[in-house]
């Protein structure tokens, strides 16, 4: 059980209505990780002990909660917080909006947007010249104003050239380049990472939180369009793929050494 909320965690007088008062309390205290997956929240009881709101309005509250996926009921045992993982899947290109709008508000901020000559490393992995400028963006993507991924992108200024005049803020890179550069061809590689000095900042997380890295590279009528490095807090994200089984296919995993 969690300890009682603070006393100014709730406001009857304010503007914001009680049940929405208990459903923010509820959504922070699992954003901050007060609350982990799998933990029974305080019962209907006792938050309404707590907010000073109507048995209705606390259940209210719960009921919208649970629609949306932040809690489950068992039946006898009480209400538990639910698992929010996102879930990854190395099969498919998903616009990262439309994965956090389905949990909640969707917001990102702009980190960086600009003309960069890249490191000789990235240049050879985009297949440009040595001395050629890319475009270049970095994102926090957000999840009910928690940072839900980090997106450092390299974008091919010969196959998306009105990148820079996109407005990140409004549409994300993966959206634009669907339809700037439609996809012919894919490369995925996952690794579990600490995050570093740069992460652990945007993404507001310690050095031994463990992040899942995917690196994603894209083609384009035969070119590399973007590089891309997606960086996820470890516990807000689960892989798990799905295919059609083939002749063609292995049937039992197949293990890949790394160099």
């Amino acid at each position: 059980m969690s300890g009682p909320a603070p006393a100014a965690a709730f406001d009857a007088a304010g503007p914001t209505p009680l049940y929405q008062q208990v459903k923010d309390y509820v959504r922070r205290s699992i954003l901050t990780g007060a609350w982990p997956v799998d933990h029974r929240i305080p019962s209907e009881n006792e938050l309404v002990r707590l907010s000073g709101a109507s048995r209705m309005t606390v259940h209210r509250a719960l009921r919208e909660l649970k629609d949306d996926g932040w809690l489950r009921r068992v039946q006898g045992q009480g209400t538990f917080v639910a698992d929010r993982r996102a879930r990854l899947d190395l099969l498919e290109i998903r616009n990262i909006a439309d994965v956090i709008r389905r949990r909640g508000a969707y917001s990102c901020d702009v980190i960086r947007h600009e003309r960069a000559l890249p490191s000789d490393e990235i240049a050879e992995e985009m297949e440009t010249g040595p001395k050629a400028d890319l475009f270049h963006s970095r994102l926090v993507h957000r999840l009910d104003g928690a940072p839900f991924q980090l997106e450092d992108r390299w974008v091919n200024p010969a196959v998306a050239p009105d990148y820079l005049g996109v407005d990140l803020t409004r549409r994300t890179p993966n959206e634009y380049l669907m339809r700037a550069a439609p996809l012919s061809e894919v490369e995925h590689r996952l690794e579990a990472v600490l995050p570093g000095p740069v992460e652990q900042h945007l993404l507001g997380i310690g050095r031994h939180q463990p992040c899942l890295l995917l690196h994603r590279r894209t083609w384009s009528r035969g070119r590399v369009a973007s590089r891309a490095w997606l960086t996820h807090p470890g516990d807000r994200f689960y892989l798990a793929t799905r295919f059609a089984h083939d002749e063609g296919l292995p049937r039992s995993p197949q293990t890949e050494h790394m160099p």
